[in-house]
């Protein structure tokens, strides 16, 4: 992270130097510390600036320029996300910073190192990748600006950008620039995006409306039609012959030897119905087993987006997570805490990917659908490694997990099907009868973990997809008798069918089976023990009257929401493309195809957090109105059966927030 550690190394140069908005933990939950050892293992030198000041390019230049590349990321989080809520505010702190503290980044981090960088060195070359990236590798909608922007690649001015998770990429791109390699030949790599149309005479190139018609949208041209000149109208270069080669069926033409050109980014940003239609054609093509190039024009040029990477093998998993990481921050941050790594540090991932599919989820686009594993072996030995070498350790891991708690060595019953396959979730809207759902793997890991000596407890923070530990009474009571401390977190979302169906979840029925199961284990363990519930308010498809039903169902079960989530539209998410087009993409989108109800504006967004807060009386003027609005003035009342009481408690609502402002606009101001 130094010229002092370089001298110190004998180093006059660093081969690649890794950029990151996040502070520099040498810890495998952390990207940069993944990418940065994967890459010394290979026997490069590897430099890390972490949170530079982005005002100059001062902090751009401390290592010096790299022999081979410079690697961007916003860090673990997206830049946007980490900075703002769901309500466009200003967030106050950063998990990712010593002492927590906020404003560290710049707003796009991505593109802002990148300019920075290029200030600094105009010839180097720069890869870009990480999670801001990898969900902005198409024209995308942005939440901040409400707008579409085009693919980060040409707003970070970048040779390549990785998408997924990166490592086999990485390693790939260092070992062929060393050996001499143009960035520019590298155009062929899985997981890699770059500008350009990389096919040749033996492509052949599919319409995205040909395999998923949305219908419509303008006028077809007259092939015939005369044009200035006399000459005849030409799809493509009017001073060139053309020749088109026909797919009968697209189905029938190999995925190496076909691509897909989608709605360019100016066709996409007019029109929401192609928008939404590009988004269903993105996931459409996400199984790396089948899925095909895709092509979206951005002006003068093509961005090039080739298949997904293939999911790391259980040895290559192994093999990384094992990597000697000092498992703490860089010495350079002295004792300041790092919020996100106190969270982790006794914590270990035993899987990646997820097939659930959500809709409003980055997982999937991310990490894929296809689960990788690591062996239990490996496993156990990270947790033995914890429990010798990490400072701080009590005896009590806290969390065996990753996207998902229980979809570790989960997969298609037949490597076949899994190949084929286009649905966008296994257990959507019921539990694919191809998927194995034996849990009995994991379970063997849980009691094998918490059996090693100076382990006391193994804890399960991951989300538990309740809908597949049903498919397992087993794992609900090993799970409950062992790996609970008390309160276990689950995510339903809602409980109407309306969002239900555009989340892509199951329904409530599921959660009730579920918990049915968990208070039967935690009794017979002699425990007292409690689901906390999570939902999603203004979700896409959710109506006020779904938000009054939760608000109902969350009384009747005596719940009360300390803290409510806000659905907020990330770049590639299929909900975002609900919100932007108010179509829904899980069916083919057409003009006329089903609108999807979608909350907008802080207005309506407020009421559907204020009934997940029914009880907090600051709420109560809101929701008295609304229900007055929606004709169920009936739920106002002060007997039980009512939701809110008639009476207003002193110092509490709309007058109670003006005095809450002024005092805080006063107190900030006169610091």
């Amino acid at each position: 992270m130094s010229r002092a550690e370089m001298d110190e190394l004998g180093w006059n140069q660093c081969d690649i130097i890794l950029v990151t908005g996040d502070a520099y933990v040498d810890h495998p939950s952390f990207g940069m510390a993944i990418v940065g050892r994967v890459l010394e293992a290979q026997g490069f030198r590897v430099g890390i600036i972490a949170q530079p000041d982005w005002r100059s390019t001062e902090a751009f230049e401390a290592l010096g320029e790299p022999k081979l590349f410079f690697g961007i990321t916003a860090g673990n989080m997206d830049s946007m996300v980490n900075r703002y809520t769901a309500d466009r505010r200003v967030r106050s702190d950063d998990a990712y910073t010593p002492g927590g503290q906020g404003g560290r980044r710049p707003d796009r981090s991505v593109i802002v190192y990148s300019q920075r960088i290029h200030e600094a060195y105009p010839q180097s070359t720069l890869i870009i990748g990480g999670i801001e990236a990898s969900l902005r590798r198409v024209a995308h909608f942005d939440y901040w600006q409400e707008k579409i922007r085009r693919s980060l690649l040409l707003d970070a001015r970048a040779d390549l950008l990785v998408f997924g998770n990166g490592e086999r990429q990485i390693v790939e791109i260092a070992h062929r620039l060393a050996a001499g390699e143009n960035i520019n030949a590298i155009s062929n790599m899985r997981g890699t995006a770059l500008i350009g149309n990389q096919a040749d005479e033996n492509w052949v190139e599919i319409d995205s409306t040909h395999l998923d018609a949305p219908g419509p949208i303008e006028a077809r041209p007259d092939p015939y039609a005369a044009v200035p000149g006399g000459h005849r109208a030409s799809a493509s270069n009017a001073s060139q012959p053309t020749v088109v080669k026909f797919a009968r069926h697209a189905d029938s033409v190999p995925a190496r030897l076909s691509y897909i050109r989608m709605p360019s980014f100016e066709q996409v940003r007019d029109d929401p119905v192609l928008y939404a239609h590009a988004s269903r054609i993105v996931h459409m093509e996400s199984n790396p087993g089948n899925a095909r190039a895709l092509v979206q024009r951005h002006g003068n040029k093509d961005i090039w987006l080739n298949p997904p990477p293939l999911p790391l093998s259980m040895t290559e998993m192994d093999r990384t997570y094992e990597l000697p990481y000092q498992r703490k921050p860089h010495p350079a941050y002295g004792t300041e805490r790092i919020p996100a790594y106190e969270m982790i540090r006794f914590s270990v991932t035993i899987q990646r990917g997820c097939f659930g599919g959500c809709t409003f989820c980055s997982i999937t686009e991310h990490e894929g659908r296809i689960i990788q594993n690591r062996s239990e072996d490996s496993i156990v030995r990270e947790i033995e490694t914890i429990r010798d070498e990490v400072p701080g350790f009590t005896g009590v891991i806290s969390d065996l997990g990753g996207p998902t708690a229980n979809m570790y060595r989960l997969a298609c019953k037949s490597k076949e099907i899994e190949a084929a396959c286009r649905r966008p979730s296994c257990v959507f809207p019921g539990v694919c009868s191809n998927l194995d759902t034996d849990h009995s793997a994991l379970i063997n890991l849980y009691k094998r973990a918490r059996k090693l000596d100076g382990v006391k407890k193994v804890l399960i923070a991951s989300g538990v997809r309740y809908d597949l530990a049903i498919e397992s009474p087993e794992y609900v009571k090993e799970l409950a008798q062992h790996h609970t401390g008390g309160y276990l977190k689950i995510a339903p979302e809602a409980i109407s069918d309306g969002p239900l169906s555009k989340m892509m979840k199951p329904g409530i029925a599921a959660y009730d089976r579920f918990k049915k199961l968990f208070d039967r284990y935690s009794k017979a363990a002699g425990k007292e023990q409690y689901l906390i519930p999570y939902f999603i308010a203004a979700h896409p498809g959710t109506t006020d009257e779904d938000m009054l039903e939760l608000a109902l169902w969350l009384k009747k079960n005596g719940y009360r929401a300390d803290q409510v989530q806000a659905f907020l539209p990330g770049p590639m998410a299929t909900a975002t493309a609900m919100y932007y087009s108010g179509k829904n993409p899980l069916r083919r989108v057409r003009k006329d195809s089903e609108t999807v109800t979608v909350p907008k504006g802080l207005k309506v967004r407020r009421l559907h957090k204020a009934f997940l807060r029914y009880h907090d009386p600051n709420n109560w003027p809101m929701l008295r109105a609304a229900l007055q609005r929606m004709g169920r003035e009936d739920l106002i009342g002060n007997g039980k059966q009512h939701l809110i009481p008639r009476f207003q408690p002193r110092g509490t609502g709309k007058a109670f927030e003006g005095v809450r402002k002024k005092q805080s606009f006063k107190t900030q101001h006169t610091r």
